[in-house]
């Protein structure tokens, strides 16, 4: 089972910065034959509780630039004092063994935090689902009975407002296994506390020093080692608990199935402010963010000046898009006079294709026929709305299917690839099989004997040239089409190819055919398509709300954003960016829609950290499609080395 433990110290404990340092490092590795699939770290300084955890093992999480802040905060010279008294600190750790819900969660991981309490568990609780069922009040966020378990104590103790009463109610309820400590914004206390046994203390009230781990060889190996000052081991026996006060190492045991204690008992020691908790495992710690729009500074070329102002935000010029007029000019040629096929609408079920589809029909007066290419990444969600969009305009819909088997393949091993050297210019390669609607369009031309061929896209709004910038190509003006891309990235995105193919020979592979298809295809060979918001302003309101009201378009159930959310590929690589540099693509979308006035700064933020957040069903979808292991490739990526 997991590992848990923890350093207690009192304002006057003789454990100096580097002793209490590699104390906890110490415990990290020991604590590592429990579990090795997560691992994390809480520290209460007593002016906030500070959390750090991941998914892998002890010796990543030591990698952690993060893990070396915190430390440096609890132990560094700065810590010392507070208005030139000592502090009193606790630092509690857990290595994961997973029994429940996936570690690439950080909600599944340990600390949890739930309604102001910071928890670590050992065990399982088996009657979890029942318990939430009959507190639905808990609301909790991720998957792990561990969860459950400390929002209902959290629950218990509010009701209460006795810690002594709501744990031993807690345990009344529960049935499994439980050893755990618990830490709360408003008090100041941890909670010690074990229905099997599974916690042993070492403790020296001269030294104002309190270890407690889940194995009594644990602490041993420290005292023979000389990285705890003496004591003597005891183990908190079956069926009890402690609440030990940060002030002063105040200890009071109790039993778990003793009669509830009235309010205010010696064990409950309140702190007279609530506490801020911090949770440093997804917020890149200290990244800087232009002051107009939201472009973080690990942004490819983002240039921030001496006043905070990216490149983008001083050189961008309003988008001036061609107009309504000039577009039914574009189309008039092409018009049939008998109600027969006049256009062929690249339709990927998306919301832009799915709005074009309805303007086109319905707007321009014009006889569509849509067109997809099905590579294999998209989803059944936007089958459903290419459904929903072509049945109610009653236009004929023309599917392209590659081989999908061999697609995804392809996708797999330059996944495999990738997460042997993680480069974030390298994940284009992911979407390279998708290219060839380019070539199917032009040959579905030559079959229908439709000349006019629409795409959905040239909006400037969702430009994406940090792609090209982590090849370290600053892209040239393209007027938002790939094939308008200039002569200087072309080549400056084939020598960096170049460079990677040769410094990681796992990208050798039979996709390779594929991939240098689908880079002649979308980069040499000229087009002449039309761009539908080259002529039509593009109004994220006005083209949702209208497909969903038409439509009844359907949006996805682990995200709030609607780009992107027909393509399989998007939750992963997503994720990749947002892990390693901070930001996602909506991050670019939103700036740009906040320098065209479409949102401001504080809503583009806020709906930032909604975008943000990990789909971890649609990750673990894409990789069972493609064939790879969703947790080994998360933990690759959740080690690897930060922008930030």
């Amino acid at each position: 089972m997991c590992g848990i433990f923890g350093i207690l110290c009192a304002p006057d404990a003789r454990l100096d910065g580097d002793a209490g340092r590699a104390l906890v490092i110490a415990l990290l590795r020991a604590s590592e034959t429990r579990g090795r699939e997560a691992v994390g770290l809480a520290v209460h300084d007593g002016r906030r509780i500070d959390v750090l955890k991941q998914g892998g093992s002890v010796s990543d999480f030591l990698k952690n630039p993060r893990l070396q802040a915190l430390l440096d905060g609890a132990f560094g010279p700065s810590a010392a004092a507070v208005n030139g008294h000592r502090r009193a600190l606790a630092i509690t750790g857990h290595s994961r063994l997973v029994t429940n819900g996936f570690q690439s969660n950080q909600d599944n991981n340990q600390p949890v935090i739930t309604h102001g309490a910071v928890a670590l568990h050992n065990g399982i609780v088996v009657n979890d689902r029942a318990l939430m069922a009959r507190h639905p009040e808990l609301a909790v966020r991720g998957e792990v009975d561990t969860e459950v378990l400390a929002a209902l104590l959290r629950h218990q103790l509010d009701q209460s407002g006795d810690l002594v009463a709501a744990t031993r109610a807690t345990f009344a309820e529960i049935e499994g296994s439980a050893s755990i400590a618990m830490m709360f914004d408003d008090r100041d206390a941890v909670l010690l506390a074990t229905n099997t046994g599974s916690l042993f203390q070492l403790g020296d009230p001269s030294a104002g020093v309190i270890v407690f781990a889940s194995e009594r060889f644990i602490l041993q190996r420290l005292l023979d080692d000389g990285a705890v000052p003496a004591g003597t081991i005891e183990q908190l026996p079956a069926g009890d608990g402690m609440v030990v006060r940060l002030a002063d190492l105040t200890r009071h045991s109790f039993h778990l199935g003793g009669p509830a204690a009235p309010p205010a008992a010696p064990g409950d020691f309140p702190s007279h402010a609530r506490l801020e908790i911090v949770d440093h495992s997804a917020t890149p710690i200290g990244l800087r963010r232009c002051v107009r729009c939201i472009l973080p500074e690990t942004y490819p070329f983002v240039g921030l000046d001496a006043a905070g102002v990216c490149h983008f935000c001083r050189t961008w010029k309003t988008i001036q898009p061609r107009g309504a007029e000039a577009l039914l000019r574009a189309v008039e040629p092409y018009r049939s006079k008998d109600g027969s096929p006049d256009v062929i609408l690249a339709l990927s079920g998306g919301r832009d294709s799915s709005y074009g589809l309805h303007y086109v029909k319905k707007v321009l007066g014009m006889n569509p026929v849509a067109f997809t290419y099905d590579w294999g990444m998209v989803t059944d969600l936007a089958r459903r709305n290419q459904a929903r969009v072509c049945g109610k305009l009653g236009v004929e819909h023309i599917v392209r299917s590659a081989d999908i088997t061999a697609k995804r393949r392809y996708v797999r091993k330059n996944v495999e690839a990738w997460l042997k050297k993680p480069e974030l210019g390298m994940v284009t390669l992911f979407m390279a099989g998708d290219k060839e609607f380019y070539s199917h369009a032009r040959a579905l031309r030559k079959e229908t004997g439709i000349q006019l061929v629409i795409f959905c896209t040239g909006n400037l709004i969702e430009d994406a040239p940090y792609k090209t910038g982590f090849m370290g190509v600053a892209q040239d003006d393209h007027g938002n089409t790939l094939t308008g891309m200039s002569l200087r990235n072309k080549v400056g995105m084939l020598r960096y190819f170049g460079r990677n193919y040769l410094s990681n020979p796992a990208y050798l592979n039979e996709s390779l055919r594929d991939t240098f298809n689908s880079f002649w295809q979308t980069f040499v060979v000229k087009d002449d398509f039309l761009y539908l918001f080259h002529y039509l302003p593009w109004n994220e309101r006005e083209i949702v709300s209208t497909i969903r009201a038409e439509y009844d378009w359907e949006v996805e159930t682990d995200t709030t954003t609607t780009w992107r959310i027909g393509d399989g590929t998007a939750a992963f690589y997503n994720y990749i960016y947002q892990t390693i540099a901070g930001f996602t693509e909506d991050d670019v979308m939103l700036s740009n829609m906040v320098r065209e006035g479409q949102v401001d700064r504080d809503e583009a933020l806020r709906r930032s950290a909604e975008y943000a957040q990990p789909r971890w069903r649609s990750i673990r979808d894409y990789a069972q499609l493609v064939g790879f292991s969703a947790e080994e490739a998360l933990q690759i990526i959740n080690a690897a080395p930060k922008l930030y």
